[in-house]
């Protein structure tokens, strides 16, 4: 065992959509203590090219373990899918690691699948192929992957419950066609479950990987304890976007009201605390 650490855990998202695997984190883990940062000044991720995706999540990653952070969680399916090895080869030696979330929703679903995954995400997660790679590497399950890039903003919107929403899941659901089981594979998706359920017939297993997710990583820890050793279960958010609507967004993806959200910015390749800015009108630098 390496030297013990006593630092917070990491998670890393795009956005609001991690808080959802934070929350089952936490649940998995109470006493540990937790950073988040989520880049919501430059979400959405899933439509951005791979290189953009990259240089967004080494400075996050860095700005994690600059607050402290032995471990990592990659909580985005997209960076997961997409950055995760970059990553882990740049910054995933000694006493730094990160992990991600393709692999452990890979084997929950090839756990409990009749044959036929299905999986739903963003363009860049499914044109990535990583998690039909995950799942042959395991089993010889067929693997169907359809984008559903309107189902994210809908979440955003608080319209969960909406009409507009039920109509959208049910064409994604019949567009990816007839599967087993379903994966919800963006963080934003967990709070459709009512409409995907819905949706979909009693005899398809509807997957959140997040549990799963925090079960690994606990038994992960275990195996691992110079990463992260038990604290007082403390969060601290972190954002790139405005940090009051960040707030007030969050809390529906976290189950529990975000008492403060500290503002980042990218200054010179790094993100940095500062002081939010809010610019009006034209702005010339």
């Amino acid at each position: 065992m390496g030297r013990r650490l006593s630092g917070p855990i990491g998670v890393y998202d795009s956005g609001f959509g991690g808080l959802s695997v934070l929350r089952e984190l936490r649940r998995t883990l109470p006493t540990h203590d937790f950073v988040y940062l989520g880049d919501s000044g430059r979400a959405p991720y899933g439509g951005r090219d791979v290189h953009t995706i990259l240089d967004m999540a080494e400075q996050c990653v860095e700005r994690l373990f600059h607050e402290g952070c032995a471990v990592v969680v990659v909580a985005c399916h997209t960076v997961s899918s997409v950055a995760l090895r970059h990553l882990q080869r740049r910054y995933g030696a000694g006493e730094r690691r990160v992990l991600g979330v393709t692999i452990p929703a890979a084997e929950c679903a090839v756990g409990v699948t009749r044959g036929h995954i299905g999986l739903l995400g963003t363009a860049r997660t499914v044109a990535s192929g990583t998690f039909a790679t995950e799942v042959h590497k395991l089993s010889g399950a067929r693997v169907t992957e359809l984008a559903a890039p309107l189902l994210a903003p809908i979440v955003e919107e608080g319209w969960e419950e909406t009409e507009v929403a039920r109509a959208a899941v049910r064409r994604y659901v019949h567009a990816l066609g007839a599967v087993d089981t379903l994966v919800l594979g963006c963080t934003h998706y967990p709070l459709l479950r009512q409409a995907f359920e819905g949706a979909l017939g009693p005899e398809v297993t509807l997957l959140d990987p997040a549990p799963f997710v925090a079960r690994r990583l606990a038994d992960w820890l275990e195996r691992h304890p110079g990463f992260a050793t038990p604290g007082t279960g403390r969060l601290r958010a972190l954002s790139t976007g405005d940090p009051e609507r960040f707030a007030q967004l969050g809390e529906r993806f976290l189950g529990e009201p975000l008492h403060e959200v500290e503002y980042v910015a990218e200054v010179d390749g790094r993100l940095v605390p500062t002081t939010r800015v809010v610019h009006v009108g034209q702005v010339v630098r």
